[in-house]
């Protein structure tokens, strides 16, 4: 059974930065259903519509065990329009 190694800050790692490359990839390609969805959160998006890259972006910042490769590809599969 594998462990992964919980990362201490994924806002300071070069993992971050090429996370936002793929999620930009998949928001470039029309292969993928990357369409904003909704956010209560109106001070910061005030057409109450949060972009595909912020809301996954967010996710993964708030949950630092995750291993962001297998998200990505969880993510891909997905939303992958058939």
């Amino acid at each position: 059974m594998p462990i992964y190694k919980k990362r201490s800050s994924f806002t300071d790692d070069t993992e971050m930065v090429e996370v936002q490359d793929m999620l930009s990839t998949m928001v470039g390609n029309s292969g993928y259903n990357t369409k904003p969805s909704f956010s209560a959160d109106i001070l910061r998006y005030p057409d109450n519509q949060i972009p595909f890259i912020d809301k996954h972006m967010s996710y993964l910042m708030t949950h630092k065990g995750i291993n962001a490769q297998h998200y990505i590809a969880n993510l891909k599969l997905m939303t992958r329009i058939r």
